[in-house]
């Protein structure tokens, strides 16, 4: 099922279960926070705060907590089946050059019948606030006891490049400074910041739009590592399997999901910055505070009723997990298309996806443990990937306890560790920098005598067929069961 809006997708989770409305009132301020990451660690539902202190708007928080909820979020029933959404798109010739596989991926994107639905009138513009307003209105969470204020957590930030015209939707944390201001985290690979850049350079101030609420396929987009200049609406058309709504936006030139439930108007502008954070970040840690562009909102528009979406994020497992979880699995074909030895990956929830790799190749000449992880440094975020270990394709790598035999095992420091440096994830607290530092690549693959291995590689232990078969036909006789 896909779902048109927030609220089909809030009356699908209750209709299912997943969801339970808390009457009782709660404090954004701290307490939402501790209900939901006790429910959320336990594996628990969506949350639906009716009653929020200081506010007369609820709070849905917890949408895409688990496995299930996430692959119904985008239209599937089984969460091993979301590659599937994005493997019909990548099917081109495996003969193809790498520079004619991405070709073929810009005209499917060029031809593809995902192009956002413009419309005149739209939900999220029921009542339109130009002046009166203030951000203090909405039930805006202060997350954690050492963070910087409140902060917007679920904001779907929609600008544009100055030079393309190509919007662009990514999904940047913004403290609440005052009635008007937010900060702007946009860090500087995102492609939020470069359109920025590119508006400074041009001496202009970048207008942006920030949408709260949608379609839970298009709130995910927003958080999905595309190739700069591929629009985030454009694919969130792709996976619904029908276009989005959106609408010209009141007061800057800017399309918005017409079926959000907050749209915040607004620029960013050279020289305006502020200290903003700390934040408790999806690390498990207090990411530090620092100076970001300020976000000065210049007009509201919502629906009569809003529903407000927001998002905790803390020590793994989160909400958050379970959509980097879906991003690795929707985005595995786009990497096999490139590196066609790669059997699977598996990004670590405890890794916190920036962290670890986990990846099994078939293996077919020397040293091709070593072209992988160079490769894999190679592709968009995954350049920030710190440990990458790779494994032969007999092993099963989302079994972290089997990974974790065969590395201990098969790995010789001397002869197996490579490190590097490089760019590094800014949440990333360990180098001594911020920004780069060293990365490690590991081969844990079976070695060969062309790599030096110099001894008779072991045999794995393993019962024969024959007698398993027999033990399975007596199992009864055992009384063991």
């Amino acid at each position: 099922m896909i779902c048109n809006d927030l609220r089909e997708f809030i009356d699908f989770l209750e209709d299912k279960k997943e969801l339970v409305r808390i009457k009782a009132e709660a404090d954004p301020i701290l307490e939402v926070t501790e209900i939901t990451d006790r429910i959320s660690k336990k594996g628990g539902p969506a949350l639906f705060f009716e009653k929020v202190k200081g506010s007369r708007i609820p709070i849905v928080i917890n949408l895409f907590g688990s496995y299930q909820r996430m692959s119904w979020a985008l239209g599937v029933n089984d969460f091993n089946t979301i590659n599937q959404r994005f493997s019909s798109l990548l099917k081109v010739d495996m003969n193809l050059s790498l520079r004619q596989k991405i070709e073929v991926l810009q005209e499917l994107y060029k031809i593809s019948n995902s192009k956002p639905k413009e419309v005149k009138k739209a939900p999220s513009q029921e009542i339109v606030k130009e002046n009166n307003f203030s951000l203090l209105d909405y039930p805006i969470l202060k997350c954690w006891p050492e963070d910087g204020g409140r902060f917007i957590t679920l904001p779907l930030v929609i600008t544009k490049d100055p030079e393309s015209g190509k919007q662009n939707m990514g999904m940047y944390r913004m403290q609440v400074f005052d009635e008007k201001t937010t900060g702007m985290h946009w860090h500087t690979h995102h492609d939020g910041a470069v359109n920025f850049r590119k508006a400074v350079k041009l001496g202009k101030r970048l207008e942006v739009a920030v949408a709260l609420g949608g379609d839970p396929v298009t709130i995910y987009s927003a958080t999905a590592p595309l190739p700069y200049g591929i629009e985030e609406l454009f694919f969130a058309g792709f996976l619904r399997g029908r276009p989005v709504e959106v609408v010209k936006a009141k007061t800057v030139d800017l399309l918005v999901p017409a079926r959000a439930e907050i749209i915040l108007e607004g620029y960013v502008e050279k020289g305006d910055e502020r200290l903003e954070g700390p934040f408790g970040d999806h690390t498990g840690y207090y990411s530090v505070a620092d100076n970001y562009p300020v976000f000065h909102v210049t007009c509201i528009t919502q629906r009569k009723d809003p529903i407000y979406p927001a998002t905790i994020v803390g020590k793994p497992p989160m909400e958050d997990c379970y959509m980097g979880k879906a991003t690795e699995r929707m985005f595995l074909p786009f990497v096999k298309m490139q590196l066609p030895e790669i059997v699977d990956i598996n990004l670590p929830i405890e890794g916190v996806f920036h962290n670890c790799a986990l990846i099994s190749i078939k293996k077919s000449y020397p040293m091709h443990a070593r072209k992988v992880v160079n490769a894999i440094w190679g592709l968009g975020q995954m350049m920030f990937t710190k440990f990458i270990f790779i494994f032969d394709e007999d092993v099963n790598v989302q079994n972290t306890s089997e990974v974790a035999w065969k590395a201990f095992n098969n790995v010789d420091p001397a002869r197996d560790i490579m490190v590097v440096e490089g760019p590094l994830d800014v949440l990333d607290h360990s180098s001594n920098k911020p920004i780069y530092g060293a990365k490690m690549g590991i081969d844990a693959t079976r070695k060969w005598p062309e790599e030096g291995y110099q001894r008779e590689w072991p045999l794995e232990i393993q019962m024969s067929e024959e007698i398993k078969n027999l033990v399975d036909r007596r199992w009864k006789e055992y009384g063991l069961e």
